[in-house]
């Protein structure tokens, strides 16, 4: 891994100085003041009075520094007000005043920077794990080599134990990994010869070599230390905001502080007014708690870029999702295997996976991975022709198998109802169909596609529960793809078919409405997530381009944490302002006692250190999630009611369940009747019944509960029960009377019963929740 630069080493060789200079003085000062009260013990009140005026200038010229260098900057420093009442205490000879309150400042900066380092550790040891060395095999020998040195195609030996210190792809025949550094999963997962694994990650199995695909600079974890860097030095504009509080606090403070001697006719009373008006909650509060915040996120594999993305993270109203790779899994996978009847599907997958391994192309490459993964035997194919684009052709123990479109396969055939009803599923699911032919006979057909996260609809209902008002679908793929998946989310929007440069638009668009949130994972997702007022790149398995334009980037192969970044955002923003607000109104009562004289000036330094302490610790809980809500439980009514409900229902799936037997002997006039028969039981009962408990029962429910998880599954068998509505309903209009298609009344009563049993088994899982929620009185 590439070593830090010179301005990162001079970074951190100021920060270091600095930090020394503040426990520095932090050490006159105290030393200043047990000194004095020493001799002030001993009756020494001249030699007192000097210690404690060598322990309060060091901390007031170096505070005087400090502002100067923020003037220069064109910043007005919060802690003017410090300087004030220790200068006014060394001008008023309240010596023991002035190192009280410096010892209080030069505290509350030693404080702050242990808060700081405890929010930071997360984010620092991602840096300090970094490899700067790799064993690399040349000519039979390993040799170390200058992590600087790698290149692609070198071949890599991890030991056992070791962190990975470039991309590659496993060239062992397994190795078992360790990708919690980066995805925060504690379980090591097995990776087979020819996967991808990720530099950062440890090797928490027997030694393995690896090929390198990626130099150690482009690397994944070169690219996370980027973005680490990124996130210690960013400042949110809501700390600079806290800055322009300094333009109202100050002249606010001097006129109280100047009323209070003029009315008294004491200065010692202005100079009280002073040190209780010190802003250490404005110092203190944002710094903490959004370092805090970003130190929490990164814990759950969750990057980002700073404060200030942090803080435009909690304002945003709409989110914008991509399709491929982010709310869907991405890539071709395979789906179901349709087969001729009496042929075997396992037979098709490995007839299709070994003529395959001929082939470069992407869905040849999916075909031959799903039959890996099922541990089936391939065989070398023999004379394969490859037409491009339609399939390809060879020979198989002596057969001549065909694998590619149903063009390509079929040659001149007439179409068969079989192969009519596969094109058909293929159409519902919105998938892509590769048909499999033996000696110019088709036997099977398998269908490719991309399917929805099971976190999807998880997290769209809990963005929902955090009051973002738009959720929408922006892709590049076909609309009818998009819809489908749009539907089954039920997303506000979809905009489907868009290029990079109108996705650029359609966020300019929301943006002009409301704050937005885009989510994208591809290349040409970069330049809308880098208009966005927040872009969140999946970064697990995205591309670097899009990643590097994000402000905020998932580590982890996991959707729902875009949820769980708002929700980090908002209660982190929530708790800085809490501590701003609170702290600062403790310090107008303090400053209104020491007016009225109640309060004298070391009473109120150490008044206000009391309030620093708080503010900090406050601040401090964005380390730490937040506690789950109490519930409160559901009346004995409620819940019958809800039992009645569904016995309601009950009646309704009874008949559902008595048409799909009728199918079974029905002609083509009677099954039209009971495909429509069936649709207007589903439209009018279930479709409605679900629609009604997701909108108006489970926020009424979710009050009873002490946390999310349970309706967020539920919301999920909603979205699966209103998907297979859809599906009843496109076999109804297609239905003919007079051409009956026996694959298509098998395909309705597939459907049919399928709604019925997830409905019936959803229904049995919405009443264990609601009997949790009563048990919750």
């Amino acid at each position: 891994m590439p070593e830090p630069g010179d301005t990162a080493r001079n970074r951190h060789a100021a920060f270091w100085s600095e930090r020394t200079l503040t426990r520095l003085l932090l050490g006159i000062a105290l030393t200043g003041l047990v000194l004095g009260l020493v001799a002030w013990a001993a009756g020494q009140s001249d030699l007192a009075y000097w210690a404690w005026a060598a322990g309060t200038a060091p901390v007031v010229l170096g505070l005087a520094v400090s502002i100067i260098r923020a003037l220069m900057q064109g910043r007005m420093g919060v802690d003017a007000v410090a300087l004030l009442s220790m200068s006014g205490a060394l001008a008023l000879g309240e010596m023991l005043a002035g190192v009280v309150v410096a010892v209080m400042y030069a505290g509350g900066n030693v404080l702050e920077e242990f808060a700081v380092t405890r929010a930071e550790r997360d984010l620092r040891a991602l840096v300090d794990r970094a490899p700067r060395s790799a064993h690399q095999i040349h000519d039979g020998k390993v040799e170390d080599i200058s992590i600087d040195a790698v290149s692609i195609g070198n071949m890599i030996l991890v030991n056992a134990g070791e962190v990975i210190p470039v991309d590659g792809a496993v060239a062992s025949a397994s190795a078992m990994i360790d990708e919690s550094a980066l995805t925060g999963e504690p379980i090591p997962v097995t990776r087979a010869i020819g996967a991808v694994v990720l530099s950062g990650t440890v090797n928490v199995g027997e030694a393995f070599t690896l090929r390198a695909t990626a130099a150690a600079g482009d690397s994944a974890y070169a690219g996370v230390i980027r973005m680490v860097t990124a996130a210690q030095t960013a400042k949110a504009p809501f700390i600079r905001m806290a800055d322009r509080f300094a333009l109202v606090l100050l002249p606010v403070t001097v006129v109280v502080a100047g009323a209070a001697w003029v009315l008294s006719g004491d200065p010692v009373r202005g100079l009280a007014v002073l040190v209780a008006a010190t802003p250490c909650p404005l110092i203190l509060a944002a710094p903490v708690a959004f370092i805090g915040g970003v130190s929490r996120a990164a814990r759950l594999g969750i990057l980002i870029k700073g404060g200030g993305p942090l803080e435009a993270l909690a304002r945003v109203r709409t989110v914008i999702f991509d399709k491929t790779g982010t709310l869907t899994v991405g890539g071709a996978r395979l789906v179901s295997v349709e087969t001729v009847p009496g042929e075997d599907a396992d037979t098709v997958l490995r007839l299709a996976a070994s003529l395959d391994q001929a082939s470069h192309h992407v869905v040849a490459d999916a075909i031959v991975a799903a039959a890996r993964t099922k541990e089936l035997t391939l065989a070398m194919p023999m004379d394969v022709q490859e037409t491009q684009g339609s399939g390809l052709r060879g020979t198989l123990s002596g057969q001549v198998v065909s694998v590619g479109s149903y063009q390509y396969v079929r040659g001149t055939h007439k179409p068969q109802p079989w192969e009519l009803r596969v094109l058909r599923r293929a159409s519902w699911r919105s998938a892509l169909s590769v048909f499999v032919a033996v000696d110019g006979r088709i036997i099977g057909a398998l269908l490719l596609g991309d399917e929805i996260r099971r976190a999807a609809p998880r997290t769209v209902q809990a963005l929902r529960s955090l009051g973002l008002s738009r959720i929408m679908m922006l892709t590049g793929d076909r609309a009818d793809a998009a819809e489908n998946i749009a539907a089954a989310l039920d997303l506000d929007a979809v905009l489907a078919d868009r290029s990079a440069g109108e996705k650029v638009e359609a966020v300019a668009t929301e943006q002009a409405l409301h704050p937005t949130v885009m989510i994208g994972d591809g290349i040409n997702d970069a330049p809308a997530l880098a208009a966005a007022d927040v872009g969140i790149a999946m970064g697990a398995r995205g591309a670097s381009a899009s990643s590097e334009a994000a402000d905020v980037v998932i580590l982890v192969d996991r959707i729902d944490r875009v949820a769980d970044a708002v929700q980090i955002a908002r209660r982190t923003r929530a708790i800085a302002l809490q501590s701003i607000v609170v702290g600062l109104g403790l310090s107008g009562i303090a400053m209104g006692f020491a007016a009225i004289g109640w309060l004298s000036p070391v009473q109120g330094a150490l008044t206000q250190e009391a309030i620093d302490v708080a503010v900090i610790l406050n601040a401090l809980r964005t380390l730490v999630p937040g506690r789950s809500r109490k519930s409160r439980g559901m009346s004995s009514a409620t819940f019958q009611t809800l039992l009645d409900d569904h016995a309601i229902l009950d009646a309704a799936l009874d008949r559902l369940l008595g048409i799909a037997d009728a199918l079974d002997s029905a002609g083509p006039q009677d099954a039209a009747m009971l495909f429509q028969d069936a649709r207007k039981i589903v439209q009018n009962e279930i479709t409605p019944h679900e629609l009604d408990d997701e909108v108006r029962l489970y926020p009424r429910v979710r009050s009873f509960l002490p946390d999310d998880h349970g309706l967020a599954a539920m919301s999920r068998a909603h979205r699966e029960i209103h998907h297979l509505a859809r599906l009843l309903d496109q076999i109804a209009s297609t239905q003919v009377t007079d051409d009956p298609d026996p694959y298509l009344i098998r395909d309705a009563q597939h459907v049919i019963q399928s709604l019925e049993s997830l409905v019936r088994i959803h229904n049995a899982q919405e009443e264990d929740i609601y009997q949790h929620a009563v048990a919750g009185q």
